[in-house]
């Protein structure tokens, strides 16, 4: 059985991000790994391919907000730079091939992009977080990408085939509530809108936009009952495992049949 120091849970119950919360739907004996034991595991290669396009998007935001001139040539050394940043990555003898498809996916984002290399960013990279003590709710955390011009909130993402737009929006909803609920908290006013802008890795790269509106009530809701899962799961201890198609993928598999 898993029991918990009490000052581990007490931690836990203080602060969440979207992504830890969506773990902890996804599979609570997951996040106890993760989160709770603090266990390490190798990076793998696609969370490579994916941070290092994070940082070179980082930086061609940041240059928009200095009104500085575009050049894509200008972005090559920050992408070598955060490419180079590595240890201990399983290629499976596909590092320059998957290298290669990083850089022209960042290409062709930079062609097909709906934003305008004119257009100066409201915020890039901005931590923020908001005290839900009033609801009985922890400090929900997090970091927006991108803020458009006009309250516009941005979040990158790569994968590894085209998103179902419905699907995405459906998927990812804990997250673009989190954002907005921290937006509004942060600014006093209503974002305009959420856009998932996916960067495909095909071997023709691929670029797609999911528009979404502006959070509902409902999906407030929804978010804060799920974290008062969270709290309430915490209190108990609720580190039960969640058997499906993910696990196949799971870096906690060899600990997930040893537990009892």
């Amino acid at each position: 059985m898993i029991t918990s120091p009490p000052h581990l849970i007490e931690e836990l119950s203080q602060t969440v991000s979207a992504s830890r919360l969506n773990l902890w739907l996804q599979c609570r004996l997951k996040f106890y790994f993760r989160y709770a034991l603090k266990l390490q595991k190798p990076k793998t290669a696609a969370l490579h391919v994916g941070t290092t396009i994070h940082a070179v998007l980082q930086a061609w935001n940041l240059a928009r907000w200095r009104k500085e001139p575009f050049q894509v040539a200008a972005f090559k050394p920050v992408f070598d730079t955060a490419w180079a940043e590595q240890t201990a990555i399983d290629w499976d003898g596909e590092e320059d091939k998957q290298r290669e498809l990083a850089w022209r996916l960042l290409e062709t984002y930079f062609l097909e992009t709906p934003i305008k290399a004119n257009e100066i960013p409201e915020a890039v990279e901005v931590p923020v977080e908001t005290d839900l003590s009033p609801h009985g709710l922890p400090v929900l955390r997090g970091v927006l990408d991108l803020v458009r011009a006009g309250g516009r909130i941005v979040d990158f993402k790569s994968a590894g085939k085209t998103p179902d737009g419905r699907l995405a929006e459906h998927q990812h909803e804990v997250q673009t509530t989190s954002y907005a609920v921290l937006y509004r908290d942060a600014t006093g006013r209503k974002e305009s809108g959420i856009e998932l802008h996916h960067l495909i890795k095909l071997k023709t790269p691929k670029v797609m936009v999911t528009t979404l509106p502006p959070m509902t009530e409902p999906q407030r809701t929804r978010l804060f009952r799920q974290l008062e899962s969270y709290v309430t799961g915490l209190q108990r201890e609720d580190f039960v495992p969640s058997p499906g198609f993910g696990c196949a993928g799971c870096e906690f598999f060899n600990e997930c049949r040893k537990w009892s």
